[in-house]
C-alpha cells in the first residue's frame, strides 16, 4: 500500500481518530487540574474590614477561607483599641481563598520614645529634633537672656523634662527661648499645610495661634486660606506672638490663584529700600 492509499484509508481515519479522542481528553484534564489548583472558582469579593476588632474579624463568615496577618500596629487615641486601620488588599478586591490578608491595627498602648536633650540648641535646631523624635513643639516661652533664640529649658505639661525620660509619642514639648530685643518679621505661610505651618511658625519664633478650619479638619487638604497677623503688613513682632490661622480645603479652593496675589511685585520696589515689607521701623507689640 502506497503513502497515498494508507491517507485514504479506514486505518488511517481511525488512528486519527483516535489521537484527537486522546488529545481532546488530557486538554480536559489538564483544565480541571489547573481550575483545582488555581481555585479558579473560589474567587472571594473582600470585605472592609476597617474598624473591626480582631475578635469580631474572627466571627465573620469569610474568616476561615482566608489567612489575617497583623504586620504592624499604630496609636491613635481617637479610634478603637486593637481595630483595624489598614488592610492589603484594600476593600473589594478579589482574591482567591486561602489568600494572606495583611492588617494594621490601632496598638492597645501608646508608643513610647526617649526625650532628646534639646538646651543650648538653636530654636531652629530644636524644632527639627523634636520631629525627629516623633514630638512636638508646643508652646514658645521667651525670656530676656544674652542667648538670643537658643533653647534655655525644656518642659512638658508645665514641667521640666529631663533627657532620656520616656515619653509618649506625639507629645507637646514647651520651650523656654532666650530673646535679647530683636523683633522678628512675619512668614507669608499661604497655600501651606498644618505641618510645614507650624513648624515654620515655630523656627520663626513665633506661635501658633487659634485655629479656624472652614471646610472640616482634614490633615490631607487643609490648607492655609487666610493668616493674622497678615504677611502683607509691612511690621516685625516681638518673639512669640501667636499667628492666627484659616484653614481651607485645597479640593474646594483654588489655591494657586490666591498664592499668585502674594507673589512679591518686584516691579514696584522702590530702590530707596521702603520694598521691605519687614521694615524694623514698624513693630506689634
Amino acid at each position: 500500500m502506497n503513502f497515498w492509499h494508507f491517507l485514504v484509508s479506514r486505518v488511517f481515519f481511525k488512528n486519527l481518530g483516535l489521537a484527537v479522542l486522546i488529545t481532546a481528553l488530557l486538554l480536559f484534564i489538564t483544565f480541571k487540574l489547573l481550575n483545582v489548583y488555581t481555585m479558579h472558582r473560589h474567587i472571594i469579593n473582600l470585605p472592609d474590614y476597617t474598624g473591626m476588632t480582631m475578635e469580631e474579624l474572627s466571627r465573620d463568615p469569610l474568616h476561615d477561607q482566608l489567612t489575617f496577618v497583623v504586620i504592624d500596629s499604630i496609636y491613635d487615641a481617637g479610634r478603637k483599641e486593637g481595630s483595624i486601620v489598614m488592610q492589603e488588599p484594600p476593600p473589594h478586591s478579589t482574591v482567591k481563598k486561602g489568600r494572606k490578608i495583611y492588617l494594621t491595627t490601632v496598638a492597645l498602648l501608646p508608643e513610647k520614645v526617649v526625650m532628646p536633650d534639646l538646651r543650648e540648641l538653636s530654636l531652629r535646631q530644636a524644632v527639627s529634633l523634636l520631629q525627629t523624635y516623633g514630638l512636638k513643639t508646643g508652646d514658645l516661652q521667651f525670656v530676656s537672656s544674652e542667648f538670643e533664640n537658643a533653647v534655655l529649658d525644656q518642659k512638658y505639661s508645665g514641667e521640666p523634662i529631663e533627657p532620656g525620660t520616656s515619653i509618649v509619642k506625639g507629645s507637646a514639648i514647651d520651650l523656654v527661648v532666650g530673646k535679647h530685643g530683636t523683633k522678628v518679621p512675619v512668614p507669608c505661610l499661604i497655600g501651606m499645610n498644618q505641618q510645614e505651618a507650624f513648624t515654620t511658625i515655630n523656627q520663626s519664633s513665633l506661635n501658633v495661634g487659634q485655629l479656624h478650619f472652614l471646610d472640616g479638619n482634614n490633615p490631607e487638604h487643609s490648607r492655609i486660606y487666610q493668616q493674622m497677623p497678615s504677611c502683607t503688613l509691612a511690621v516685625n513682632l516681638e518673639m512669640g506672638t501667636p499667628i492666627e490661622l484659616w484653614f481651607r480645603s485645597d479640593q474646594h479652593f483654588n489655591f494657586e490663584a490666591l498664592m499668585k496675589f502674594f507673589e512679591p511685585d518686584t516691579t514696584q520696589m522702590d530702590a530707596t529700600g521702603i520694598e521691605n515689607r519687614y521694615n524694623a521701623s514698624d513693630t506689634i507689640d
